[in-house]
């Protein structure tokens, strides 16, 4: 009441001073001396001047008596809501009209936003340390790209030496044999155990016993993990004597070699702990080299993760042969990788980059590929593979010897002219190596026939032998005098990632980024409900521990946590997520994901429904009859998730919310209803607000009896809260949307909804926009997709145009697939056969606009909330591409944002690795991780894979 008063006084204070005001300009023309000396006749061009400014004063006092009407029905709206909250003991007022027709949420008493101090955030301090010396902007943006025949090493150099190089320290060799298993690609992960996996490290146990100068490499540990649990004791126990004796190493330690580029961080932290505890439980080792031959690219983010787990040294294959070569050229093909915001050089872990095209046999000796293939034993005459150079490898002999190893020294000391030191390295391996015993003794007996020669040559100064990844880095930090982990003297340091791979002409390796979308969306559900599970299970566990409960709780559901914690890491395999996996495979990853899923939900359920009992006593887990349901549900490994509908009758329903963030979070929750007639009332049993919607099946048609009830919720950190769901109607808390429907000349019928007013439209919209306090976005009319955004407190409005566009893919026979992007050049409009069915939903908690294309239904959702959710937009698309062939759509974004060359100007679809909207294939682009993440529509995947 007291700000209805204050409100009514300064109305009329402002009336009172315009009137005031005219009185007094009325009044001097009036009085004016020099006019009555003119015999009080006015000239006409003063009486005309006279008569526009009262009509402006005029004019400005209707405007006036306007906005102090319509702050009068504000107040009387404000104080009726207050009163009707204070009656029915509401925490807060109600969302109200504005006279232009808008949504108003009242703000609420709290803030909505903390203050980030810098300190809280490294990078933004920035520019204290010394800067990196490569920096890999600014290393691309100087390479031609020229792709120059370099002779025998097609894509470098000639490489020469002296004949006295090595006078004063010997060449130290370490050739490091290695069996690089994909758990997951031609074959399902258990296939590759059953036919091959098992046999290498059966034989493994076996050959490595027989010598104790021989090594082994090994990285996955979902294979070993899965091997272990089938073999005897005494074989475990001889595994554990050669990862002691140093024989064996387990490189990285992760369950799986991770892509890295579509993998989100919190699964690649997630599978590398479920590999290092398995290896501590099981072996008590702990990983001290990283090793990733095969991911199609790298990141720095796996080098921060692996520096963060105590490893010191790693080492990448799949780099752009163009950056190889200069790399190769100006001997920095091992640096200190370094975050590109670090001051101190914290994160620093030394790198080492294979310079050649593979990793296979071929192409790790040295750079010449026909040679090296001549020192892969399992090539022998007779066997099933061969040297592409027709010239094949030669068993060693007492009469070879000499000639063979001079042959293969040649390629060892070229290749070592790359590097720092006198320490090289030389992988000795290719997928699924040594699966059978005859190639490990046909490599470890030539082998160690060579080395003998080598070694027993002083003139020749060489040192050779078998050796682990560790080995070598040993021996390399001891060469340089450093403590392993320390930059060695001389070494670069490096800031910046390895994308886009290419690895031949311009063949880039950037089609996997988007292929398979619909597993890549599923990846990030599984992820989000793995977080949420974990958390309340380890709360009701520890809750009925410590109570005497444990007998009564599902202590069983951690099985069920692991089993998923494995499956997430499985798929963060580096042809799982990507896409790149042949179609039987992938199904079978979409299967273990959905199983996985409908597991965690178990264990949601079950403590979610502990946790919210007042009386724990009261706790009975029954298996057969959960007391709650999940909010959606997959009928199988390639279907949308369906929402589950919530029958309202005379008993209250209740429905339990949970915030995995360990912040504060306000969001609008959305549950579909059976009836319009609906109450929502909070856990204190508040009844509160709620925006009320059609449910739609098409652009078009309404699902009947079936409504969308969204509701602000405002949870804690790591907490649960409870709504209540009652039959019965309060018109003043059920706000209905406004939903408009535009035809733009297409002869459709629109189905009505209940108790949400409709209007359809046959022609299409001028621009519009939506808008809440923060924020005020504008669509294109004829498209109904996004054309700007302005921030409230900006007068500038920011460029933000989305297109559709299509690539073709090129007519020779490399064309774009799984792994690659081959277009056919530049990208075309996407043209639809018809306007697309635009549908504008307005409302007092979020407002929408959809558009519905033949190919793409498009949805720009505005949240009018405080905090993030109301400074952000929401931007999701299902896309149907089954009828393309040797198409892709894109959606393009481009903007007047000045970035100063950083990456946000890139146009999406040519957006390096983990950007969020790149060119779309086969389905959706997965969109963002996190706890309230949807999923989006499937499509199959429509060309085979292919390792190049």
């Amino acid at each position: 009441m007291k700000l209805k008063k204050q409100v009514t006084v300064c109305g009329a204070a402002v009336f009172c001073v315009a009137v005031f005001s005219l009185y007094l300009m009325l009044d001097r023309v009036q009085h004016d001396p020099s006019r009555h000396q003119n015999g009080g006749n006015f000239p006409r061009s003063q009486i005309s001047v006279l008569q526009n400014r009262i009509e402006q004063l005029e004019q400005l006092l209707e405007e006036n008596h306007e906005i102090i009407s319509h702050i009068k029905e504000s107040v009387l709206e404000l104080t009726a809501n207050a009163a009707a909250a204070a009656a029915e003991g509401a925490p807060g007022l109600l969302p109200y009209h504005t006279a232009n027709g808008s949504w108003v949420v009242p703000p609420e008493p709290r803030p909505s936003f903390f203050s980030v101090s810098p300190q809280d955030c490294q990078f933004a301090l920035g520019g204290r340390g010394p800067k990196p010396g490569l920096q890999m902007q600014a290393v691309a943006e100087e390479l031609p790209f020229d792709n120059v025949d370099g002779g025998v090493w097609k894509q470098g150099f000639d490489i020469s030496y002296g004949p006295h190089d090595w006078d004063a320290e010997d060449l130290q060799v370490f050739v490091v044999p290695h069996s690089h298993n994909d758990p997951g690609w031609i074959k399902t992960f258990d296939k590759y155990y059953a036919e091959q996996t098992q046999h290498i490290l059966n034989s493994m146990v076996t050959k490595l016993q027989e010598d104790p100068r021989r090594r082994f490499l090994w990285a996955e540990v979902s294979f070993f993990a899965k091997w272990w649990d089938n073999i005897s004791a005494q074989k475990k126990a001889a595994v554990r004597r050669l990862v002691g004796s140093g024989q064996l190493e387990i490189a990285t330690g992760g369950w799986v070699m991770p892509d890295e580029a579509n993998s989100h961080y919190f699964a690649l932290i997630d599978q590398l702990i479920e590999g290092h505890q398995w290896l501590e439980k099981n072996l008590g080792v702990t990983p001290r080299s990283g090793w990733a031959v095969d991911p199609f690219g790298h990141s720095p983010t796996m080098a921060y993760l692996l520096r963060r787990a105590n490893l010191t040294s790693m080492l990448i294959q799949r780099v752009h042969y163009a950056i190889k070569k200069h790399f190769a050229a100006t001997h920095s093909l091992e640096f200190m990788w370094r975050q590109s915001w670090d001051a101190d050089s914290s994160t620093d872990i030394l790198c080492h980059m294979m310079p050649f095209y593979s990793y296979d046999v071929p192409h790790t000796c040295g750079p010449d590929p026909k040679i090296c293939c001549q020192f892969d034993f399992k090539r022998l005459p007779g066997g099933r593979i061969n040297c592409p150079w027709k010239v094949p490898p030669r068993a060693i002999t007492e009469a070879n010897v000499a000639e063979r190893a001079a042959l293969l020294l040649d390629q060892y000391r070229k290749k070592s002219r790359l590097f720092r030191t006198n320490v090289l390295l030389v992988p000795l391996g290719d997928d699924f190596r040594y699966d059978k015993p005859q190639e490990w003794d046909a490599q470890f007996l030539n082998y160690q026939r060579l080395f003998d020669f080598l070694n027993g040559q002083p003139d020749l100064h060489v040192q050779a032998q078998f050796g682990t990844l560790s080995d070598y880095f040993d021996a390399l930090y001891k060469r340089t005098r450093v403590e392993p982990g320390a930059q060695p003297p001389g070494f670069p340091v490096l800031s910046g990632d390895f994308f886009s791979y290419a690895d031949r002409e311009d063949h880039y390796w950037t089609g996997y980024y988007t292929s398979r979308p619909f597993y890549k969306s599923l990846d990030r559900v599984l992820e989000a409900h793995l977080r949420g599970a974990e958390i309340l299970y380890s709360l009701a566990a520890a809750h009925a521990r410590r109570s005497g409960l444990a007998s009564q709780y599902p202590l069983s559901n951690f099985a069920l946590l692991t089993e998923a914690r494995r499956t997430l890491g499985l798929f963060q395999h580096h042809d799982a997520i990507t896409g790149t996996a042949k179609e039987a495979v992938v199904v079978d990853y979409g299967v273990r994901l959905l199983r996985s899923l409908v597991s965690l939900k178990q264990v949601i359920v079950n403590a979610a429904h502990y946790l919210v009992l007042g009386d724990k006593e009261a706790y009975r887990f029954d298996p057969e009859a959960p007391f709650l349901q999940t909010d959606d549900t997959r009928l199988n490994h390639d279907a949308l998730p369906e929402p589950t509908l919530i029958q309202l009758d005379a008993s209250p329903r209740y429905v339990v919310l949970f915030n995995p963030l360990d912040q504060e979070r306000l969001s609008v929750v959305t549950l579909l209803v059976s009836s319009p007639r609906v109450r929502v009332l909070s856990d204190e049993g508040q009844p509160l607000a709620v925006q009320l919607s059609p449910h739609w099946r098409s652009a078009t048609d309404v699902v009947p009896e079936v409504y969308q009830v969204s509701v602000p919720v405002r949870l804690p950190a790591l907490g649960l809260g409870v709504l209540q769901l009652q039959a019965g109607l309060d018109a003043h808390r059920t706000l209905p949307s406004s939903v408009r429907v535009y035809l733009q000349g297409r002869k459709l019928a629109v189905s009505r909804p209940e108790a949400c007013p409709l209007r359809v439209s046959d022609s299409g919209p001028g621009d519009f926009a939506l808008s809440n306090r923060y924020l005020q976005a504008r669509f294109s009319g004829p498209s109904g997709l996004l054309k700007s955004v302005r921030r409230a407190d900006e007068e500038r409005e920011q460029r933000v145009d989305m297109q559709f566009l299509v690539y073709g893919t090129r007519t020779s026979k490399d064309k774009s697939g799984a792994y690659l992007f081959l277009p056919d050049g530049e990208a075309q409009p996407y043209v639809p056969k018809e306007p697309p069915v635009l549908r504008v939903t307005e409302g007092p908690f979020f407002s929408e606009v959809a558009a519905f294309y033949e190919h793409v239904h498009q949805v720009v959702r505005l949240y009018n909330l405080p905090g993030v959710e109301g400074l952000s937009l929401d931007v999701s698309s299902l896309v149907d591409i089954r009828d393309y062939v040797n198409k892709e759509l894109a959606l393009r974004i481009q903007t007047d944002i000045d970035s100063q060359g950083a990456a946000a100007a890139v146009p999406a679809e040519a957006a390096p690795a983990g950007q969020l909207l790149p060119h779309a294939r086969h389905g959706l682009h997965p969109g963002r991780p996190g706890p309230a993440h949807a999923a989006h529509g499937p499509g199959p995947g429509r060309l085979q894979p292919r390792r190049r």
